[in-house]
């Protein structure tokens, strides 16, 4: 079962905070100055479009109208009471959730509109103007408060988000750095194994193979024993450069240090045995979980991110999956499109299907 986003738990918390304030309403307990049903109708269409209004992967303007409607029937609640008890908390609502759907500006406007209305409620119930001017005030303060604490948690879960990404981009490029190291270290020792080791040996052999014609068959049975062996040095250290040269990566290590202490994220791996990659099939391979743990965190409002490493014999295949809230129609950012290129000049592709959660298939010619 998927766990819940930051957004959808305040979308949830709204809900439960305006039943509550609505419910003497709603059971009955107190009198409206329309007919319940409309009421009911007009606190249902409030409660959707906070809801609405909350989750994430919303275009602007679909959160800019939903909002609007918010604020419209939020109005009508408080101003069809008979008596407005605690329902000015819905204007308070409404104040929170602007900071989701509209810029920072427009929630503070909405405030001043939201004073102005239950001001003028206030002062048609025949209050006088000090208990209008102090209950105006009182809730005015009180959506401000809410409004700057909820921009203050909004920031901070935008900091973390970037702190996250910033460490899976860190990761990730310790990671090659540190196989460009070995590899560069492997390719050292075999340039001086072959030039150093590899060149005596066959010396050595050349001069064998010329002692061997000389006269005297004991001194003959000795140097081709010698030369045997000579030979079968040299051909256990080109072995040995060419399986230096050719050592594959511990893809399981690599994949998962990148997403390593990942906060807010469950990230699993899953490396399928007997695969192997290459130094440039690694390096797509890593560049592949960077992008999509980035994406994840930044665009899909998910929990858990399920990533699966297979073979088929012919290539590599990285399949990665969340839970998250997807879209039909995905378009593909710069970092998408840099990643298909980099498969695409390896000889592989790319594909995304964001139907349910997002889901990114990324194949490699295996080395």
């Amino acid at each position: 079962m998927r766990r819940l986003g930051a957004e959808e738990w305040s979308g949830l918390a709204m809900f439960a905070v305006s039943v509550l304030v609505g419910g003497p309403v709603l059971v009955g307990a107190v009198e409206a100055a329309v007919p319940r049903a409309w009421w009911i109708g007009l606190f249902a269409v409030l409660i959707a479009a906070v809801i609405v209004a909350t989750g994430a992967g919303r275009p602007p303007r679909v959160r800019y109208a939903v909002f609007a409607v918010a604020v419209g029937a939020a109005w009508a609640l408080v101003a069809s009471a008979a008596q407005p008890g605690l329902l000015p908390v819905l204007l308070v609502v409404v104040a929170a959730v602007s900071v989701h759907a509209v810029p920072t500006w427009a929630g503070f406007a909405v405030v001043g509109l939201n004073t102005v209305v239950l001001a003028a409620v206030m002062a048609r119930t025949e209050a006088d103007a000090a208990d209008v001017l102090l209950t105006a005030g009182f809730y005015a303060l009180i959506q401000v408060a809410t409004l700057f604490s909820t921009l203050t948690v909004m920031r901070e879960q935008r900091m973390r988000r970037e702190l996250t990404e910033a460490h899976v981009e860190l990761q990730a490029a310790g990671v090659l750095l540190s196989e460009s190291a070995r590899t560069a270290e492997r390719l050292r020792i075999s340039r001086e194994l072959h030039d150093l080791i590899g060149h005596q040996l066959t010396v050595l052999t050349l001069e064998l193979e010329a002692a061997r014609h000389r006269d005297g068959e004991r001194a003959r049975e000795h140097v081709e024993r010698a030369d045997r062996v000579a030979r079968d040095l040299l051909g256990d250290v080109r072995a040995t450069v060419g399986e230096m040269r050719t050592e594959f990566a511990d893809l399981s290590t690599i994949l998962r240090q990148i997403v390593r202490d990942l906060p807010d994220l469950e990230v699993s791996i899953e490396i399928a045995p007997g695969v192997r990659a290459g130094e440039e099939q690694t390096a797509a391979l890593v560049r592949a979980v960077q992008e999509v743990v980035t994406n994840t965190i930044r665009h899909a409002g998910a929990r858990e991110l399920w990533i699966d490493v297979t073979s088929d014999g012919d290539a590599v295949c990285l399949s990665a999956a969340d839970d998250g809230h997807g879209d039909a129609d995905p378009v593909l950012g710069n970092g998408l499109r840099g990643l298909a290129e980099r498969f695409e000049a390896l000889g592989g592709d790319v594909r995304v299907d964001g139907r349910r959660g997002f889901r990114v298939t990324a194949r490699v010619p295996a080395s």
